[in-house]
């Protein structure tokens, strides 16, 4: 079976080729910031991105012939986890999407190429919107605004069933993700605490313009009375504080840069007080959502994961254990494994090991 993974980020896009497990090609393709700015918006960026995957894989003799295209899914409405086919539907809320985001062009691109091949099938798997919150966690204050759910779902799914495979070869017996009790922090440009229940996220923050720590990029749960104060007070548009949200939020707005590593060398080489006390502000505010999710889990709780970019700091991943390692063990998995996880979906789907959901 090959199968071709496309996961769009907002600074590049990463591909991959796998033959059954095998990766025969993975590439992350950067793009500078001069070459986005032309587009209005992200949705622009279809064609531009379209053809820079299709230009890799002949730059790499890859073949055109696929058995499955799979995307990063994008943020569609609230769903459950699991494979979904690109359909007519998905589509249509792709295009007209609450939220724009670099992900929302998975699904496009890998239906755009998969028409091309016949018997080829286009794919998402556990796109960031997967909705699978106990009810008692989606009521707010206020009616008018109940909580939703906007995070790293792909990665902290692959994380999780790699930290069971794991422990597997540990007991020397067969341990699954259904089987545990997890809190995983997916530390990157935003940063989500997810709670998970035998195989389910019970609880996770909208790391995107939501709430939960703030991150390099977005800004967190923030004080309510002075935001809407803010709001009117005319010194920004609704877009642009919808940008202090999140884009010009967290470290880049308090430090200027949304690059840990340069954080932590102004911390180490020009003592940088300002800068640290920031820092451990965001690891601080880590710390306080995993005992919330410790919370969501009643205390059960097997292992805290930490992962994506930031866990290759171990600044961060030091002091982020110190304050939580009372609660379970620590476990570190650096960088993310989407295009592996978004893979082996695709190929548990023509394999006919997983059930493909139908989006309505």
């Amino acid at each position: 079976m090959y199968i071709l993974a496309i996961n769009p980020g907002s600074t590049s896009t990463k591909i991959a080729v796998y033959e059954d497990e095998h990766p025969l090609l993975v590439r992350a393709i950067r793009h500078r910031v001069d070459e986005l700015a032309q587009f209005p918006r992200i949705i622009d960026q279809f064609e531009f991105r379209k053809a820079l995957v299709l230009g890799e894989l002949e730059a790499a003799g890859i073949p055109f012939r696929f058995d499955a295209i799979i995307g990063r899914g994008g943020l569609l409405k609230p769903i459950p986890g699991g494979v979904y086919e690109v359909n007519d539907a998905m589509l249509d809320d792709i295009l007209h999407a609450l939220h724009d985001h670099a992900c929302n062009l998975g699904c496009l691109i890998a239906h755009e190429l998969a028409v091309a091949l016949p018997g080829c099938r286009a794919l998402i798997a556990d796109p960031g919107v997967v909705d699978e919150l106990d009810d008692v966690a989606r009521i707010t204050g206020s009616p008018l605004m109940p909580r939703i759910t906007i995070w790293h779902a792909l990665n902290q799914r692959a994380i999780a069933r790699r930290y069971a495979a794991q422990l597997s070869a540990e007991r020397g017996r067969m341990v699954r993700y259904e089987d545990l009790n997890l809190i995983i922090c997916h530390l990157g440009g935003g940063i989500s605490v997810g709670a998970h229940r035998h195989g389910r996220c019970v609880d996770v923050n909208n790391a995107l313009d939501g709430e939960g720590p703030f991150s390099p990029e977005r800004a967190g749960t923030l004080p309510a009375g002075a935001l809407v104060d803010l709001c009117y007070s005319r010194r920004f548009t609704q877009a642009e504080l919808k940008r202090r949200i999140s884009g010009h939020a967290g470290l880049a707005a308090h430090l200027g840069t949304t690059d840990v590593q340069e954080v932590v060398r102004r911390i180490g080489q020009e003592g940088d007080g300002h800068a640290k006390l920031v820092l451990d502000a965001m690891i601080y505010q880590v710390a306080k959502s995993v005992g919330a999710a410790a919370v969501a889990l009643e205390g059960q709780v097997d292992a805290i994961l930490l992962t994506g970019g930031i866990a290759h700091s171990q600044y961060v991943t030091e002091r982020l254990s110190r304050r939580v390692s009372f609660l379970a063990p620590v476990r570190i998995f650096p960088g993310e494994d989407e295009l592996e996880a978004l893979a082996l979906n695709a190929l548990g789907v023509l394999r006919g090991e997983l059930e493909v959901q139908v989006y309505r």
